[in-house]
């Protein structure tokens, strides 16, 4: 695969990384394309096949793992897989485009591991767990007991945020925004 960069947000369920990313993707100096995950879990409210995820069946899912097609992948609930294919990643810097990542936290540090000089790893930090909570029961998109296993590994994610290159703490939506954008442009012009 020839590179470009890599820029990963992850963080626990309602932290806003997606927010921030829509952001980020607005921004044409940044040059950036949405690297498009596959999934199998059903679409939540409006998502689209092909522009949110890949929705596909788990045993298509299994079939990509054995053939060795992804560059990341995590059964992240049960039965619930994610993961990115090499053929999205390639097909981003096929356009001559900076891939941007909102993946799991596993996922984001496998890709930082895989491309260590290419990647920008970012963790999302929310004020707290109970904003979290707040936040996925606004959404109304998921049952409470979903919501409590988002909650339960959350607490497993955000001890991973040092792990990550630098952490964005979102506690003001505006300003994190204002900070990601920094962040990736340094990052892009390699002064970071």
């Amino acid at each position: 695969m020839s590179t470009g960069k890599l820029i990963v947000f992850s963080a626990p369920s309602g932290s806003g990384k997606t927010t921030i990313v829509r952001h980020l993707l607005g921004i044409p100096e940044l040059n950036l394309e949405f690297s498009v995950s596959c999934t199998t879990r059903a679409p939540r409210g409006e998502e689209v096949h092909g522009k949110d995820y890949y929705f596909i069946s788990i045993e298509a899912f299994k079939k990509h793992i054995k053939a060795e097609d992804f560059v990341e992948w995590e059964e992240v609930y049960r039965d619930n897989f994610y993961g990115t294919l090499k053929s999205e990643v390639e097909r981003i810097w096929a356009l001559g485009k900076n891939v941007i990542f909102d993946i799991d936290v596993a996922g984001g540090l496998r890709i930082k591991k895989k491309f260590p000089n290419e990647t920008l790893a970012v963790f999302v930090k929310p004020p707290s767990v109970d904003e979290l909570k707040r936040r996925l029961k606004e959404r109304s998109t998921e049952s409470d007991d979903k919501i409590n296993m988002r909650i339960a590994k959350a607490h497993v994610e955000l001890a991973t945020a040092p792990q990550f290159d630098t952490i964005i703490k979102n506690y003001d939506l505006e300003t994190a925004k204002q900070d990601a954008v920094e962040l990736v442009r340094e990052f892009i012009a390699g002064r970071v």
